[in-house]
């Protein structure tokens, strides 16, 4: 499936900046201009986002490491390889990271053999239980999981709620002319073909998101997995379909195969060129992926002192309904002075002037509110026990 070449085109055209969130197009340190491309697109979906300008971050920490290493989520690698690239240039640290999904993320850090890890499905208490100490998890980003397929004639915007994505996930819909399927989409010429559907094979926080969203809003997907205790997780027992390995797998099974369909993190279907489709939300309404439907994802969200919550099934009108965020990973305790200011330094400039980059390859930036509160994380971070930003 050329997932080697997949990856570095996601890489190359991010650090570039050509994809464009819901067909817009990044401007530099100003306007991010988004403008709706799927017919029946939600019409939030124009116009403009700001980028934010946050300027609060933490004071440089003098005598930082030269290199940083970390590993973990594929849904966040295209913009990590921007952050990571610009950093470089700018903040004198190569950071490292390795793109091997969420679930091998959180064994590494586990391990103690990165400098940080993300996820996009938080630890649990049972996973920080087999760390080394406690975590500080800090979410970087937020960004949609996008229901992607390939089938002749159909393009983006094909309408789906969340029980019948869960019955074709669970083989309960296995045509795409299924009643279910037509009656959401009287408009398209949908063919008598069987459907493939297609999932992660690796640990993933992709996986986590996707299957948070369909525990909410699928009963027929619950049932098949045996229970809402097992219809959501990093892995879960797929009743049926193809597994691929990474973002990068799922996209690359699914524009290389007639009648699949799969879940992916917005920007990969963009750089395959692969149509997604508009979700429907709590309110009753189809939503298109986009900055604004995923910022408006976090309206009314009170977030726990910890930051591990959830945006998937939020209640806002306009918000898209299989929304996330991916968490850094870091250990409070740090006793390697050098690294720990690099890590304080690198992660201070991502949730400062690294939001701006965002939307260049189609992410959102953090909410005012929650980045105050994730600069307030890195405030936690002690040297052997002590402060280290005072």
């Amino acid at each position: 499936m050329r997932i080697a070449t997949m990856r570095a085109t996601v890489v190359a055209v991010g650090m570039l900046g050509l994809l464009d969130a819901c067909g817009s197009s990044g401007s530099g340190g100003g306007a991010a201009t988004t403008t709706a491309t799927t017919p029946g697109a939600t019409a939030v979906c124009k116009g403009t986002t700001q980028n934010p300008g946050y300027k609060n971050g933490l004071t440089k920490q003098p005598n930082q490491a030269t290199s940083l290493s970390g590993a973990g989520s594929t849904f966040v690698n295209s913009m990590m390889s921007v952050w990571t690239a610009a950093y470089a240039s700018t903040g004198g640290v190569q950071v490292a990271y390795q793109s091997i999904g969420s679930g091998a993320g959180i064994k590494q850090v586990q391990a103690g053999t990165v400098d940080f890890g993300d996820s996009d499905a938080y630890m649990k208490d049972a996973d920080i239980a087999l760390a080394k100490g406690p975590v500080l998890q800090i979410p970087l980003v937020l960004a949609p999981v996008v229901v992607t397929y390939n089938v002749s004639g159909v393009a983006s915007g094909l309408k789906l709620d969340g029980e019948t994505i869960g019955k074709i996930f669970a083989g309960k819909i296995t045509s795409w002319d299924d009643p279910a399927i037509k009656s959401e989409n009287p408009t398209v010429t949908l063919p008598s073909e069987p459907i493939a559907t297609v999932h992660r094979s690796d640990g993933s926080g992709t996986t986590d998101i996707f299957t948070d969203f369909l525990t909410k809003e699928s009963p027929s997907w619950v049932t098949a997995l045996g229970g809402a205790t097992q219809s959501r997780g990093k892995t879960v027992a797929w009743p049926n379909g193809i597994g691929g390995k990474g973002n990068d797998g799922v996209s690359g099974a699914v524009g290389q195969t007639e009648g699949a369909i799969g879940y992916v993190e917005l920007g990969y279907a963009l750089t395959q060129h692969l149509p997604y489709a508009n979700v429907k939300n709590k309110s009753g309404a189809f939503i298109e992926p986009c900055n604004q439907t995923v910022l408006a994802a976090t309206n009314g969200v009170t977030y726990p002192a910890d930051l591990r919550f959830d945006l998937t099934d939020a209640s806002d009108a306009q918000a898209y309904p299989i929304t996330g965020t991916t968490w850094a990973l870091v250990y409070q305790n740090q006793t390697d002075a050098a690294k720990a200011a690099a890590l304080i330094n690198f992660f201070s400039w991502v949730l400062t002037t690294g939001q701006d980059m965002t939307s260049t390859v189609n992410y959102q930036p953090l909410g005012k509110d929650l980045q105050q509160k994730c600069i307030d994380q890195l405030k936690k971070l002690t040297l052997n026990g002590r402060p280290i930003v005072s």
